[in-house]
């Protein structure tokens, strides 16, 4: 059984190319199961896992949860909205009250970077984060560079992606950059000059700022939602001259000469970064990341399981 190199899942960038490897080839299994007519395997039968969501959350919360059903896991289900964290409890407190449950794995999604990091320093359990503050969102990158593989049925090696939008409040950009330039992308990101991070020339990245240029030379566009309530100040005049200028719609595409894979980690602003007709198009593996999704978390959440010691 091959073994990952760290304890716990808190960001892409304390993995390495081996880590990202097993997971993919996990990964592939977990997909071939999950297209089966029966579902479900028995791997984690005697395995607890609680998701644990500070921050709201649709496709990833019921992702993991899927996956944890999928291979069989017990599910404790927490959400902030409902619980005595409004009363006060510290997140140690809330935690640990949730570990004398005899739960082995915590899957957490928390607005303050770093949460996941600070719980593996003081919990007895594999930490898997689920996205922390506008720092990173490991398993959504993951299931990216999983799903741009097997679209362009290839490895990433020396292949071009371009990273379009709100660069500045996405975890999931600074994941994907970390993961993509392990497995030796290029990678340039694309976006209003105010939404893009200034430390991010720092990570090897190149700043476009023209969409069509940025097009031009890609073979793939990750495409992020402006996320208007991270938002304290206005970072653009107004929706309608952002999508103007860094909008995709089929004219565009079209006007390409070449076919390129376009991708959102959702949810979708139709209209504003991609039009229904390329959200929608055969060029889109949307649904596909979706559905991957699942397969990468199955796979995340099993090789952990494994390094617990019974």
């Amino acid at each position: 059984m091959k073994q990952l190199s760290v304890e716990h899942l808190l960001g892409i960038k304390y993995l390495n190319k081996n880590d990202l490897d097993i997971i993919f080839e996990t990964a592939s299994h977990f997909k071939e199961v999950i297209n089966r007519p029966i579902k479900k395997v028995p791997s984690l039968r005697d395995i607890t896992i609680a998701n644990l969501f500070f921050e709201n959350s649709t496709r990833t919360k019921l992702s993991f949860e899927l996956a944890e059903k999928r291979l069989s896991a017990d599910v404790i289900n927490f959400s902030a909205g409902q619980s005595s964290v409004k009363k006060g409890e510290t997140l140690i407190d809330t935690v640990n009250n949730i570990l004398s449950m005899k739960v082995d794995i915590v899957v957490m999604r928390h607005s303050s970077v770093g949460a996941g990091i600070f719980l593996s320093n003081h919990v007895d359990a594999k930490i898997i984060n689920a996205g922390d503050g506008t720092h990173e969102h490991p398993t959504q990158a993951l299931l990216d560079s999983f799903s741009m593989r097997e679209a362009l049925n290839s490895n990433l090696k020396g292949k071009k992606i371009v990273i379009v939008g709100d660069v500045l409040h996405s975890r999931v950009a600074l994941s994907n950059i970390f993961a993509l330039q392990l497995q030796g992308a290029e990678v340039k990101v694309c976006g209003p000059t105010t939404l893009i991070p200034r430390y991010i020339s720092s990570l090897g990245v190149e700043v476009e700022t023209n969409l069509k240029k940025a097009l031009e030379w890609c073979d793939v566009a990750n495409v992020l939602r402006v996320q208007h309530e991270r938002m304290d100040i206005k970072y653009f005049p107004s929706t309608r001259e952002y999508t103007q200028l860094f909008g995709i719609n089929k004219q565009i595409l079209d006007n390409l000469g070449k076919k390129i894979v376009i991708m959102h980690p959702g949810p979708i602003n139709r209209g504003v970064e991609l039009t229904s007709d390329v959200a929608d198009s055969d060029q889109s593996i949307i649904l596909n990341q979706v559905e991957n999704g699942v397969a990468v978390r199955m796979a995340v959440i099993y090789l952990f399981a494994q390094q617990i010691k019974r």
